[in-house]
């Protein structure tokens, strides 16, 4: 039987009914330690080792975990502790990823595994994110039982999300390369804290990547998030020259990142390393996790980011959390007409054809068609 907190997680976020026997999706409380893929031995007589998954470059020493909390030195050996022990299996629409300019209207089989190698203040996902998954509801799902799962229920593509996917690599990498062979398109959303090797590999399988881009600066990401801003900016050029599709998610937080200049900087700089086709969503920040003194974010700040986005250039700028919002649509970057009208993440009109806007035949940045 489902644990309670699994099936409150999949009840709610996710009202749909799995199409697949209790007994594939449950399958065991326990699972085979999976051996993690980018590590070496840093003092093989103390059994410490030098994990070299993310820029942090943790050196761990037997018995204890690093950083992510995802990954645990045991005997000197270090073990993914995630490895297909999900501990949120939902069905989404693709655009609450977000990805507005990603097969619209598909559904997306979404997976996660507690941790992550950011500490972010202001995260939405805290519950699962900021914890360890020795310390989650989880159960036991083989990356070929979540292929076949998201067949079974008609998703057009698998989404690594809610948490950070980098700390879950393995289950990730095998899940995508056994997806992949099916003709399920692999999504991701993360925070791009992942080194320059083991994404190279991992583009081998993705299709789309939404890139949380934290704010522009070293301080904020020092301060919100303790982390490195260079990295996620080398990630987002790796996705693009290795041809993966990217969006970026910028969550808009008063006071801390919503400086216009800093808003146009990052644009400018999407412009010129990823280029103008980048869909941008400006999302809204509600009161979470370490930064609940905070107010959400103003519509009306939304609507500058949005304004100054297009200013400088770019194509597709959103205004995500604002149901309704006329920044939810995507408009032809030629004739200006709207092709795509949203509400929340239903899609309420589409004005394409063949990935072209139907009113004047402008080719339309994305991923239509599988």
């Amino acid at each position: 039987m489902l644990s309670r907190r699994t099936f409150i997680k999949i009840a709610c976020l996710a009202p749909l009914v799995l199409n697949v026997k209790p007994e594939i999706l449950l399958g065991s409380n326990t699972n085979p330690l999976k051996e993690a893929l980018y590590y070496e031995k840093y003092d093989e007589k103390k059994q410490i080792v030098w994990c070299q998954l993310c820029p942090r470059g943790c050196t761990i020493s037997e018995g204890n975990s690093g950083f992510c909390r995802a990954r645990k030195n045991i005997k000197g050996k270090l073990y993914s502790l995630g490895y297909a022990m999900p501990c949120a299996i939902h069905i989404d629409p693709i655009e609450k990823k977000p990805f507005f300019n990603v097969l619209p209207r598909s559904l997306s089989f979404s997976i996660a595994s507690a941790g992550c190698n950011l500490r972010c203040k202001f995260c939405q996902n805290w519950q699962i994110s900021q914890t360890s998954p020795l310390e989650t509801d989880n159960r036991y799902c083989p990356p070929d039982n979540i292929v076949s799962m998201a067949k079974a229920n008609s998703c057009k593509s698998i989404a690594y999300t809610y948490t950070e996917p980098t700390n879950f690599y393995e289950y990730m990498f095998d899940t995508a390369r056994a997806a992949k062979s099916k003709g399920i398109l692999n999504v991701s959303h993360s925070n791009g804290y992942i080194n320059p090797e083991p994404l190279k590999k991992l583009c081998e399988y993705l299709d789309a990547v939404n890139i949380d881009l934290k704010g522009f600066s070293q301080e904020f990401y020092n301060k919100m998030c303790e982390a490195e801003l260079n990295p996620v900016l080398e990630t987002i050029r790796s996705l693009k020259k290795s041809g993966v599709w990217v969006e970026i998610t910028n969550l808009v937080i008063s006071g801390y990142n919503d400086d216009p200049k800093m808003i146009a900087k990052m644009c400018e700089w999407l412009i010129n390393n990823v280029g103008i086709d980048t869909p941008v969503h400006f999302s809204r920040f509600y009161p979470m996790y370490k930064l609940t003194g905070v107010s959400p974010t103003p519509v009306s700040t939304l609507e500058k980011a949005r304004e100054t986005a297009l200013k400088t250039g770019l194509h597709y700028v959103y205004i995500g959390k604002v149901p309704g919002h006329p920044g939810e649509n995507t408009y032809c970057p030629k004739c200006r007409k709207m092709i795509i009208r949203r509400a929340g993440y239903s899609m309420l009109e589409n004005n394409m054809q063949a990935g072209k806007c139907k009113f004047c035949n402008e080719k339309i940045g994305g991923i239509w068609k599988v």
